[in-house]
């Protein structure tokens, strides 16, 4: 059996790696880039950092900045406008996962027309948008290295998952000195983030050889590295750790697909404004408690990757040990249920059935070892609740 392997073109991985930006963008023979990004990087410093990179060399380039947490089809209507009247020929993204998908949305929709809308799944996009360029600020997405975008349609209150391989960036600089100073919480729920796409790659019914090799080493790097981040944001090794781990999590998951845990993240995120790697944090120890049966020795081996479990264990101890650490994991990183973030609990179950129903249909859940029916779903978002 054969296997079809997507990977960015051009990647620079380590300390320093955005210095590349002017080699890479010859590489690509572009030179009218427009950065997108957000606020957050703009006050941070790193807007202007890319800035005196580009003017050293003389290059034309534009900024668009209003790109905001989980975005939304019109959040990112005036960044296409901007790129198709100045005639930019590539994209530059720089902050976490939203700027990243932001971009993926603009660079596309820029080249083809359109609306977002009109490429979300089942519909796979197989042509590319702008050559876009992805500077991750976050260990945790890994959206740099993958071929989906995630944008929220707010007239149905829909997570609009958007792939194909036209989505992937044809260049990441993964420089992890510039997560130093992202704060805490976005460390924790970024961590989960790629905690999650690693555990679900492997699990994954769509999982090959070489998606479990990315998923394992990113599961060791982020399960032992992501507490001391938490606690130490300064700690170098443990951050430089982090990203490496993020990264090869973005390349296994993109590769294998991620599953349940995705699928019924969106419709929280979606509805009640979760940040997407909290919601996923949220159901990771339910979902994997509900899957496991079904993939008891594939969970059993992510237990012993991380260390909470060794060979002498029983598969299924392991798989019961796997979900303690999940919950005290969640428990070390002060993560809340919904009922503690603030979702009303009757508003919530009001919902319950087109969340469901909305998880389904992103494609996601097909991919879990253990398939849900909508009824099972609905219970396990109930279960989930507190």
């Amino acid at each position: 059996m054969s296997y079809n392997i997507i990977l960015p073109r051009i990647v620079h991985l380590g300390k320093g790696s955005v210095n590349q930006l002017i080699e890479v963008l010859k590489t690509l023979k572009v030179s009218h880039p427009l950065i997108v990004t957000d606020k957050i990087m703009v006050q941070l410093g790193y807007v202007s950092r890319l800035e005196k990179i580009l003017q050293e060399k003389n290059i034309t380039y534009g900024i668009y900045s209003d790109t905001i947490p989980e975005p939304t089809a019109a959040s990112i209507t005036a960044g296409i406008k901007q790129a198709q009247e100045h005639k930019f020929d590539s994209i530059i993204a720089i902050g976490g996962g939203s700027v990243i998908d932001s971009a993926k949305a603009i660079s596309f929709v820029a080249k083809y027309g359109g609306n977002i809308g009109d490429y979300k799944f089942p519909f796979i996009v197989k042509f590319s948008g702008l050559p876009l360029i992805a500077i991750p600020t976050t260990a945790g997405t890994g959206s740099e290295a993958t071929q989906a975008t995630v944008i929220t349609d707010q007239k149905n209150n829909e997570k609009m998952l958007c792939m194909g391989n036209g989505f992937v960036p044809v260049a990441a600089l993964v420089d992890y000195e510039l997560t130093i100073t992202v704060p805490q919480r976005a460390t924790a729920d970024s961590g989960l983030d790629a905690l999650t796409h690693a555990i679900e790659a492997y699990v994954s019914r769509k999982a090959n050889p070489f998606t479990d090799i990315q998923a394992l080493a990113a599961m060791k790097l982020v399960a032992r590295n992501l507490r001391i981040v938490y606690n130490n944001p300064k700690n170098i090794a443990a951050r430089e750790a982090m990203m490496l781990g993020s990264h090869l999590a973005g390349i296994a998951f993109t590769n294998a697909s991620v599953a349940l845990v995705h699928g019924m993240s969106r419709p929280i995120g979606a509805h009640f404004h979760v940040p997407h790697g909290l919601s996923n944090a949220m159901l990771l120890p339910t979902i994997t408690e509900y899957s496991f049966p079904e993939a008891k020795q594939r969970y059993a081996i992510c237990a012993r990757t991380i260390g909470v479990a060794t060979e002498e264990d029983s598969d299924e101890i392991a798989c019961q040990n796997l979900v303690k650490e999940l919950k005290v994991l969640n428990q070390d990183l002060n993560v809340p249920t919904l009922k503690e973030f603030g979702v009303n609990q009757i508003e919530y179950e009001a919902l319950l059935p087109i969340m469901a129903k909305q998880a389904i249909d992103s494609g996601s859940p097909a991919n879990n070892p253990r398939q849900a029916s909508l009824v099972e779903l609905v219970e396990l978002y109930r279960a989930v609740y507190q």
